[in-house]
Parts: C-alpha cells; sequence; structure tokens
C-alpha cells in the first residue's frame, strides 16, 4: 500500500520534467510527509490543452457516482488485481489514468515486538519515482472536484522486507502508453522491471514520520536500524503521539 509520500518539487519543475503544462493554479501540496485527502501534483493529458498538464488533485479517488466527497477518504490506492472491474475505478482505469511523480514514499515494516521502523522508499538517482495512477472528476451543482488514487500491486525484490504490497512504478518508457486510450490490461498493469526495482533505495528512518504534524527534511534522512530518534528540523516541534 501506499499511504504517505514525499513530494517537494514545484509544479513549474513538474511541468518541465514532463513537457507539460503547469494548471495547478499553485494548489498542489508539496512536502515531506503528504498523506490522503491533501492535494498532489498529478500529470495527465487533457484534450482541451493538447497535451499533457500538472494538475493539482485531492488524493483519494471520488468516483462521479458518489453521494458525497467523504467516500474518497478510504480510496487512496486501488489494487491494481481489480481495477478493471471495479465499479469504482474501472472507468478511470478506462480512460482517466494519471503519473504521480513523488521524491519516495514511506512504508513501516514489523520488527519483534510490537516496533515498526519505518522506511523511506526512493530512487538512488534523485529522480522522480513515478506511481501508476487514476483521476476522476466530481460534480455536484456548482462544486467539481478533480481526484486521484494510487494503483498498487504484490511487492517484488528487495521491497518485500518492508511490506507485501507496493506502489505500480512506472519507468519513463511507459509514461506515453499508461497517459494514453489504448493498451491491453496486461501490458498496462505489468509490474516493474528489475531495472527500474533496483533504483529504489530502503532508508530507515525516524519515527517522527509516523505524525502527520510534522513535515520537514529531516523525515527523510537515514538513521541506524532500530533507532527510534527521529531527526529534528530546529525549533519547536508538536508533540508526539
Amino acid at each position: 500500500m501506499c499511504g504517505r509520500y514525499a513530494s517537494t518539487r514545484s509544479s513549474d519543475d513538474l511541468a518541465t520534467l514532463f513537457d507539460a503544462v503547469d494548471d495547478t493554479h499553485g494548489e498542489a501540496d508539496m512536502g515531506y510527509n503528504l498523506a490522503p485527502t491533501r492535494s498532489a501534483a498529478v500529470v495527465r493529458r487533457s484534450r482541451s490543452a493538447q497535451g499533457r498538464v500538472v494538475s493539482a488533485a485531492r488524493w483519494g479517488l471520488v468516483p462521479s457516482w458518489a453521494k458525497d466527497v467523504s467516500i474518497g477518504n478510504r480510496m487512496f490506492n486501488a489494487r491494481a488485481e481489480k481495477v478493471a472491474t471495479s465499479a469504482a475505478f474501472r472507468a478511470a482505469f478506462s480512460r482517466r489514468r494519471c503519473l504521480i511523480p513523488v521524491d519516495g514514499w514511506f512504508e513501516w515494516a514489523k520488527r519483534p515486538g510490537k516496533r515498526k521502523q519505518p522506511y523511506f522508499l526512493t530512487s538512488r538517482d534523485g529522480e522522480p519515482i513515478v506511481f501508476a495512477g487514476l483521476w476522476e472528476v466530481w460534480k455536484r451543482g456548482e462544486e467539481t472536484l478533480l481526484s486521484t488514487t494510487i494503483l498498487t500491486t504484490a511487492a517484488l525484490g528487495e521491497l518485500e522486507r518492508v511490506h507485501d504490497r507496493m506502489p505500480l512504478l512506472l519507468s519513463r518508457d511507459r509514461f506515453e502508453s499508461w497517459l494514453g486510450e489504448s493498451g491491453s490490461e496486461s501490458e498496462l498493469l505489468e509490474p516493474p522491471d528489475t531495472a527500474t526495482l533496483r533504483g529504489i533505495e530502503l532508508r530507515p528512518v525516524g519515527t517522527q514520520v509516523g505524525n502527520v504534524a510534522f513535515d520537514h527534511p529531516g523525515l527523510v534522512r537515514e538513521v541506524s536500524e532500530g533507532d527510534a530518534q527521529p531527526h529534528s528540523a530546529g525549533g519547536q516541534q508538536p508533540t508526539l503521539f
């Protein structure tokens, strides 16, 4: 699964990196500890713009038929194994796929006893990690909401050490087909290749990331395994709970 990630590149930088137009109007959130219901920067294809755009989308997909937006609070991930048949996701999977570029994401690995070790999973080369995502538009009266979800699949390779699920990672050569309206289900949902998996660093980090009130660069700095002391960015910090 993926329930927390870091994204610190500006929408303008993302537009340059993905050959897109910045359509976020400054509304996409940036930070080191982003959680569901925050505003995510997504790259999608826009017919009106006749190309790619970077948009701000609420993390947690709200289907067009939903009575209200609260359904999105629990729909921040979509299992790749069911996305083509699920009533909540199949329409978006067919026609509204997007890229979700991030610095990395967090997972909590179980350790002996009740302790969990948080990890930051990020690229070794500093390039953005790109999740396969879906987007949807929900409208009620004058209210319009663009929302998104992250596809997940079974964890592979070293990533199995921290969780049994992982985001569906897309290498650059898969961007065009994922954003397009063609491609078979099996091709679109193919797991990441070995090179993509080897490019992921599993970095143990401090426990402070477990509290969404914290958001600073220290959250992604490496600590020794088992070190429960979080890094501080200096100054007054909220109390852990």
